[in-house]
């Protein structure tokens, strides 16, 4: 028979067993995602780390320099001007993909006939490859043909002039990514119970009042995800600007990845581009973890 105390609970020695155990299913469970995570994620990114303190290209590795890459990066007009223009890429495409993504969402919600083929119409772009997605709004966007130039009239370069070219980027990119906002929050609508609803239309509620205390307070958390997904996925540009702009024109399209790209692949400086690299990570991070406090201060007040 197996021992136990006068409680009628496990005796210490089998409870300190029975966690022992279950730490070590834990480890079992949890070890394919550690060996992912340090091999694909943890290992490249301290190598990284230890390429950004060396003079190195991309064929060999040269003197341990210290921090010298940061000092000249801290100096870089080229860097500072990418990440302005990543910055201001987030700036046109975090909150009109969050909040286009809920207009959709709770659209599609709302119609009873039709639903299916109005969610597959809006989420069908996400699916595409940035190439074809480039070539799409590249066709939309030329000056002679193009489908843009027809509606507004005129032959303007979008692609090709430095105010709108970044905008014209962005609006592609919003086209072809906001589908998966509207799948994150009409999974979320799905999730209301539906006697809330019923419950405040009785007591007179207009739509308005549902959504403000209801459906809204419901989504907030969501709402906050993807902003922050919306956040990272921003400062990732590279594709778009790459194949649309080339960076152009006059560089006004260059981000800090294409940067980082030209800094290795064609200057061969890949010391520096490391260099590029891991500020950058400090850079996201830093943003992210302050979205999210704030977020949290206005989920906190009742925002």
């Amino acid at each position: 028979m197996k021992t136990l105390s006068m409680t009628g609970k496990a005796a210490p020695g089998q409870a300190s067993r029975r966690g022992a155990s279950g730490a070590g299913a834990a480890f079992l469970m949890l070890a394919p995602f550690l060996f992912v995570f340090v091999l694909f994620f943890l290992a490249p990114a301290l190598q990284t780390f230890i390429m950004s303190l060396t003079e190195s290209s991309l064929t060999r590795t040269n003197a341990f320099i210290g921090l010298a890459n940061y000092a000249t990066l801290m100096h870089d007009p080229a860097f500072w001007n990418s990440l302005r223009h990543t910055l201001y890429f987030a700036v046109l495409t975090v909150m009109p993909l969050a909040v286009l993504g809920l207009v959709m969402a709770m659209l599609v919600d709302h119609f009873q006939r039709g639903r299916s083929l109005l969610q597959a119409s809006f989420f069908l772009p996400f699916v595409l490859p940035v190439s074809v997605m480039t070539l799409i709004v590249d066709w939309m966007l030329h000056p002679a043909f193009g489908l843009v130039n027809h509606i507004v009239g005129g032959e303007r370069a979008w692609l090709a002039d430095r105010d709108w070219a970044m905008p014209a980027v962005a609006l592609g990119t919003i086209w072809w990514t906001v589908g998966f906002n509207m799948l994150l929050f009409l999974a979320a609508l799905r999730n209301i119970p539906a006697d809330l609803y019923e419950a405040a239309t009785l007591d007179g509620a207009n739509r308005l009042q549902l959504f403000r205390h209801i459906t809204w307070p419901a989504l907030r958390p969501t709402f906050g995800m993807a902003l922050i997904l919306q956040l990272i996925a921003s400062f990732k540009i590279f594709g778009q600007t790459y194949i649309l702009t080339g960076g152009g024109p006059f560089n006004t399209t260059r981000v800090t990845l294409h940067y980082m790209y030209e800094t290795a692949f064609v200057q061969s400086d890949a010391g520096y581009a490391a260099a590029i690299a891991m500020a950058f990570v400090v850079v996201v991070t830093c943003l992210s973890l302050s979205q999210i406090g704030i977020m949290n201060w206005l989920g906190r007040r009742g925002g």
